[in-house]
């Protein structure tokens, strides 16, 4: 395992306020994304991996929603789940862990998203409960992605990648107690991007995880995203 050097606010992240809803389309380059911050991951659990893509994500938000967009830099692609709750970790894929708040022992989300927009999304109670959330509730998920070809068959020539995606934060309290994001609140957090079944496995992490081997389920390890 890799781990950048410990400073004060490093995987600290400002999420910025926005007053109109963006269309979600999978355009990196809108204007909305143009003027706002990104993170990039840089560590990784494991080895470090002879195929490093290069991986960014911004984030931003309104009274509804948290939107999120994901850019990587990738070769060796494939997508083989292709229904909802399906094993999207095997495949090129982003990832989204957080826990709406600042303490992380009463739970955690995962939001996991392939290169061609197929999702498992689910909740990690305090309590030790865990489960997907419903079928009725992911279909208010609004999700785009870049990538048109077939890779069900593995892809190993270069290219950009886009995942866009918007969660309506009241689907969130349905499953953990939520502080509703705003000027002063903050949520713990970890992105992700990994491959687990492709040629080139990597598992890189935004905010370093100390562990001995890849796991991304370590709460503890989140950073901070800071809602401006």
């Amino acid at each position: 395992m890799q781990c950048s050097p410990p400073g004060k606010d490093q995987h600290s992240y400002s999420v910025r306020r926005l007053e109109n809803p963006p269309e979600i389309n999978a355009e990196y380059g809108k204007e909305i994304w143009k003027n706002t911050s990104l993170i990039t991951l840089d560590n990784y659990m494991g080895d470090r991996p002879d195929h490093f893509p290069v991986t960014e994500v911004k984030l931003r938000y309104d009274k509804d929603n948290i939107y999120v967009i994901f850019s990587v830099m990738d070769r060796y692609i494939r997508a083989v789940a292709k229904k909802t709750h399906g094993k999207v970790w095997e495949d090129s894929c982003v990832e989204f862990f957080f826990s709406p708040g600042t303490d992380v022992e009463r739970g955690y989300f995962n939001i996991e998203t392939n290169c061609k927009g197929v999702f498992l999304f689910a909740y990690h109670q305090g309590n030790g409960k865990s489960g997907f959330v419903s079928e009725d509730d992911c279909k208010r998920i609004r999700i785009s992605h870049s990538l048109t070809r077939d890779v069900e068959e593995e892809y190993a020539e270069p290219e950009n990648w886009i995942v866009e995606y918007s969660i309506p934060v009241s689907v969130l309290s349905n499953y953990l107690q939520v502080e509703d994001p705003g000027p002063g609140v903050s949520w713990r957090a970890n992105f992700y991007k990994c491959a687990d079944k492709t040629l080139h496995p990597h598992w890189l992490t935004w905010a370093p995880v100390d562990y001995p081997r890849p796991r991304f389920h370590l709460p503890e390890f989140f950073g901070r995203l800071e809602f401006k």
